[in-house]
């Protein structure tokens, strides 16, 4: 089995010594976007896709209850704001999470009306590389705040949870079609409650590469970071497709049937 994981630092936990919990599986590391592409294609078996990916296969099944999500601020998904959010007129998006994309879109469509026109953000590109009005930014770097002056800086996970008084789910372990799920769904949760265990040790040995104390480090793990696809979430990513569709990012028409249990697996009818 191919398992395809962020190298990011919210996702360590969630990985933890997945080679032990899943010893015949081969683990590919790479960013959001690519993940879901190449879970599409038929290279990766099992794979942390960005939520909004989850809505485009009807075949795509939801392996375990855990996740990355926030339930208030989420640090490491921002929007740098040049000019006031409602006289934003173009929005420069990180290539890395097509789910960011979405959820700032949303918030800017209901909160203040407005479609920016959209550029791209390459990997590995600063804030500052972009004159766009405003530059959406994803991951450990956007952890730090940029130099320059900006009319605001949203935290897109406090903003939405303010907004939809729900939870946000950013990813998840997704299958697909003929996956067999027993002994996965199993290692996935093992993993993830194993690093929950031994977030000190995550946060001392990830700390430094992300430019970060070790203390900041663990709080971000510990506090800013919700791990457990539970109701709420599930509510939460509900709220998420539905404005996903009516802004056309994703097809009409998914009945959510998404039980949630301690190795749970949640398909849709």
């Amino acid at each position: 089995m191919k398992i395809g994981a962020v190298n990011y630092l919210n996702t360590k936990p969630l990985v933890y010594q997945l080679h032990q919990f899943a010893p015949n599986a081969e683990v590919i590391y790479d960013v959001p976007s690519r993940l879901a592409d190449d879970l599409a294609d038929g290279h990766l078996d099992v794979a942390l896709i960005p939520s909004i990916e989850f809505f485009q296969d009807p075949a795509y099944t939801i392996v375990s209850n855990a996740c990355i999500a926030c339930r208030g601020p989420v640090l490491s998904v921002k929007l740098f704001s040049r000019k006031a959010p409602d006289q934003v007129k173009t929005l420069a998006l990180d290539e890395g999470s097509r789910t960011s994309v979405a959820l700032v879109q949303i918030l800017l469509q209901q909160r203040f009306g407005i479609s920016p026109q959209l550029e791209s953000l390459p990997l590995g590109a600063d804030v500052d590389d972009s004159q766009a009005d405003a530059v959406l930014v994803i991951g450990d770097r956007a952890i730090h705040t940029p130099l320059g002056q900006f009319y605001a800086v949203w935290d897109l996970g406090e903003e939405w949870c303010q907004w939809a008084d729900l939870p946000f789910v950013f990813a998840m372990w997704v299958a697909r079609p003929d996956t067999h799920l027993e002994e996965i769904d199993r290692a996935l949760s093992a993993a993830r409650d194993a690093g929950m265990q031994h977030l000190k040790e995550v946060a001392q040995r990830e700390a430094g590469a992300v430019g970060l104390a070790v203390d900041q480090c663990l709080a971000y793990l510990r506090d800013n970071l919700y791990f457990y696809l539970g109701p709420q979430e599930l509510r939460g990513l509900e709220i998420f497709y539905q404005h996903s569709v009516d802004l056309g990012m994703a097809p009409p028409g998914l009945e959510w049937a998404l039980p949630v249990s301690d190795t749970a697996c949640g398909r849709r009818s």
